[in-house]
């Protein structure tokens, strides 16, 4: 039993995480997050919620992330420091890895989510929303500073900037988003996520 929570935990988490590459556009006059970047590396915490089979399960790791504009390559760590599951996706394939397991591929990671899992999830913007990007409900361009912090994205859900790594400085980076999927304007307890990015070592 714990090991299927554990995979669905992983691909809950990394359907998140690894969505579909964007063009990023330029930020809006007076916004204050940093240009977009196409290659970056990331790491930090991962805190998830989310309901199966009728019960609210908590979960909670860490992850590494490394992006390119061609690929997303995610890692997601147990607390104990174990590497749960490893996941690339491309524009025509996802693959996940999980330790002592063949992987398993699909064309896209909805497709391969919903193999998995038995559903798939709304959710392909996170290469966007860790960098303080996304795009809104109306269709437009969103881009968070610490005075412009919430949106609803075109997919449904609601991103809160909740904290910086450092919110006044000229470019301030998002240290913690809060993710909550949102229904005809409510949110549902299916899933929320908590991302706490650590500051990148210079």
């Amino acid at each position: 039993m714990i090991r299927p929570l554990i995979l669905a935990a992983s691909l809950a988490t990394l359907a998140a995480l690894a969505g579909c590459a964007t063009t990023a556009s330029a930020p809006r006059s007076g916004a204050a997050v940093a240009a977009y970047q196409d290659n970056i590396e990331l790491a930090g915490g991962i805190f998830i919620s989310y309901t199966r089979d009728g019960r609210k399960e908590p979960l909670n790791g860490s992850f590494t992330w490394k992006q390119t504009s061609a690929s997303t390559d995610v890692s997601l760590i147990s607390p104990t420091g174990q590497t749960v599951a490893v996941i690339k996706v491309t524009p025509t394939s996802a693959t996940l890895t999980e330790s002592g397991k063949p992987p398993k591929s699909a064309p896209n990671l909805d497709t391969l989510t919903a193999q998995t899992l038995g559903w798939t999830l709304p959710v392909s913007g996170l290469r966007d929303w860790l960098q303080g990007y996304a795009t809104g409900r109306d269709g437009k361009r969103f881009v968070a500073s610490p005075s412009n912090d919430n949106v609803i994205t075109r997919d449904g859900w609601k991103l809160e900037y909740v904290s910086w790594q450092d919110d006044q400085a000229a470019v301030p980076q998002p240290k913690r988003i809060d993710a909550t999927r949102i229904v005809l304007g409510e949110a549902v307890d299916d899933m929320q996520i908590r991302i706490v990015i650590r500051p990148q070592q210079q």
